[in-house]
């Protein structure tokens, strides 16, 4: 597993990379993960090959890392992969294709992040910077031997954007039963909240590709409509501060709550604590906090995206308004849920729970072993000999040059878009 953020990091990703991780191991694969050094992380953890990064580049709190050196990549020789599975397109990700070449493996390549979407925080330019991040990581799939798109609106996307290898729907697992077993109280408690108080949650990074302007102006009015009701944001980021900021001096201060980073048995105690969770973001390939969401039991107000539908697809107590639904349309959706008589909080409950079914870790780890099996199989067929050294050399060379060639590739059609049927 070749990955640009993993534990301790909090993001969807890691969390995505170590569920696949444990669920795979639970099946009895060896599995070994390479990714960046980062603050906090343990030393030494069995199956974790930490790469040397430089850490926390400008504003942002990820790793950018450096390439392997020639110990890791033995190491990485020594352990003998049957397959190489990529969850980024960049920095990693090209060491990840590398390797597979080298190795005479397939490559298997996740795709977690709209990444046009993703670079609109970072960039001035409103088409340049997100387009080539679209064609770039477009290229990178095209250069895998499968695509796993985490719902099937992705899957869409990604065809009507011209990605040709076979991709498979695979959603990301979570832990059901555990999502299910968290204690009300426990959060609610810590916050001064007693059981009889309405509590909207949301958990995410706080950034502005999340849509979080317009989750925060929700908020507000959702706030000043119930006067009895609360707000809580789980996660870090850089608007945290802003949006604290500028509830300075305002009576809803009280009722809007900020928690910080949460991570392992706290996140399963937010979602236990909420009535309803709001989700505003645009730029989701699945949205595993949704289907996190319903296994606790909590019904979801999002606006229509890729990726959220498809997590809210089987939720009938779940409302979904329209990509460009208004912040006071989406306060009146979650008053809706404030003004619930006692039995109808239980349907949608258990409605939720329902919705949440189809997301177990044991289901993700099936389809993704027989997926392995399937490109081996197609690897093995057309590769039936021992390759000399010097062989391994020239596959791994030829791996570069195909990056290069991407990278050529995405930056053409990205200026002269009339290019890429000519390209391709």
């Amino acid at each position: 597993m070749f990955t640009n953020t993993y534990l301790p990091h909090v993001g969807g990703v890691a969390r995505s990379v170590d569920t696949l991780c444990n669920g795979l191991r639970q099946r009895g694969h060896k599995v070994l993960v390479i990714a960046p050094t980062f603050r906090g992380h343990e030393a030494d953890i069995p199956g974790v090959l930490r790469v040397p990064a430089l850490k926390n580049m400008g504003n942002s709190d990820y790793s950018i890392p450096i390439p392997l050196s020639r110990p890791i990549q033995d190491e990485i020789d020594a352990f003998g992969p049957d397959i190489v599975h990529s969850h980024h397109p960049f920095l990693l990700g090209h060491t990840a294709s590398r390797v597979a070449a080298t190795c005479g493996v397939p490559l298997v390549y996740t795709y977690h992040t709209r990444y046009d979407i993703y670079v609109r925080q970072f960039v001035e330019s409103q088409r340049l910077w997100p387009d080539l991040a679209r064609n770039l990581a477009n290229g990178y799939a095209n250069l895998a031997d499968a695509v796993i798109a985490p719902s099937q609106s992705m899957k869409d996307l990604l065809l009507q954007q011209g990605v040709y290898s076979p991709i498979k729907v695979i959603p990301t697992g979570i832990d059901v039963d555990r999502f299910a077993g968290g204690s009300r109280a426990e959060l609610r408690a810590k916050l001064g909240l007693t059981d009889k108080d309405f509590v909207v949650g949301h958990l995410g990074r706080l950034t502005a590709e999340k849509n979080l302007e317009f989750l925060f102006q929700s908020a507000l009015r959702f706030l000043e409509d119930n006067p009895n009701a609360h707000f809580v944001y789980a996660g870090d980021g850089p608007m945290r501060a802003e949006m604290a900021t500028r509830l300075s001096g305002s009576p809803l201060r009280r009722r809007m709550h900020f928690l910080g980073e949460v991570k392992g048995d706290d996140v399963v105690a937010f979602y236990a604590a909420i009535d309803v969770f709001a989700f505003a973001s645009k730029s989701e390939t699945q949205g595993l906090v949704v289907a996190e969401a319903l296994a606790s039991g909590a019904p979801v107000v999002a606006l229509d995206a890729s990726g959220v539908r498809d997590a809210l697809r089987h939720c009938e107590s779940c409302v979904q308004l329209g990509a460009d639904a208004s912040p006071e349309a989406f306060a009146v959706a979650l008053s809706g849920y404030a003004l619930r008589s006692a039995a109808q909080v239980q349907k949608d409950r258990t409605a939720a729970h329902a919705g949440a079914k189809p997301y177990s870790i044991a289901a993700m780890a099936e389809n993704i072993e027989a997926l392995y099996a399937e490109v081996a199989e197609v690897t093995r067929s057309g590769n039936q000999r021992s390759r000399t050294e010097w062989e391994r050399i020239l596959e791994g060379l030829a791996a570069e040059v195909g990056m290069f060639e991407n990278l050529f590739r995405a930056v053409r059609i990205t200026m002269l878009p009339s290019a890429k049927d000519a390209l391709r």
